[in-house]
């Protein structure tokens, strides 16, 4: 062997050397912290379950919801879209979730002379009297849920002594402002009637 040869093979074991075994990984640190991950989101979960639980006890003095009516008339309008969620009128991120009221869901709306009539699958169903509705418009936001300008129909009603917004978004945004229309009259005309009484 040449000088060069043994000069390049001493470099060569001399690297082989100093090379290290890549570190093992340490496995019961790696799941511990994913133990401690699982509690810790356990934890939250239980927390949010455990104040939307106090929220609806906190609630608890607002009646049942009224069924509809066995005749309600005829329908005026109809939708089907999502129910947002209801809060105390005027104060948007105030959610009420007593009675299922708090529960998202999708909706069938059917306005009658009786009233406006709140089906929701998977979810409690509810009727808002004519002589409860006290107004309707459009809005863009309710209990967490924002959407563009108009874009959510807010009916405004009474139940217990207390104003209810409730959120609705149709499936085809352009009926709620029909919607509005249809439920301001009705409710124009209800209190006309009431006053010439």
């Amino acid at each position: 062997m040449t000088p060069a040869t043994w000069l390049a093979a001493g470099l060569a074991t001399g690297l082989a050397a100093e090379k290290k075994s890549a570190a093992v990984t340490d496995w019961g640190a790696r799941i511990g912290w994913l133990v401690g991950l699982a509690l810790f989101v356990a934890l939250v979960y239980w927390l949010m379950r455990e104040g939307w639980k106090w929220r609806a006890t906190l609630q608890g003095d607002l009646p049942e919801l009224p069924g509809a009516p066995a005749e309600p008339g005829p329908a005026k309008l109809t939708m089907t879209g999502r129910y947002h969620g209801s809060t105390t009128a005027g104060q948007w991120l105030d959610r009420i979730v007593a009675h299922g009221l708090g529960t998202r869901s999708r909706v069938e709306l059917t306005l009658t002379d009786a009233g406006l009539d709140v089906v929701r699958p998977g979810a409690t169903d509810f009727f808002v009297p004519a002589a409860s509705l006290r107004e309707a418009r459009l809005d863009k936001g309710i209990a967490g849920k924002v959407l563009t300008e108009g874009g959510l129909l807010v009916v405004t009603w009474e139940h217990g002594g207390r104003l209810l917004d409730s959120g609705f978004r149709s499936d085809r945004a352009a009926e709620h402002t029909e919607w509005v229309e249809a439920i301001n009259s009705m409710i124009e005309t209800n209190t006309t009637e009431g006053a010439e009484r």
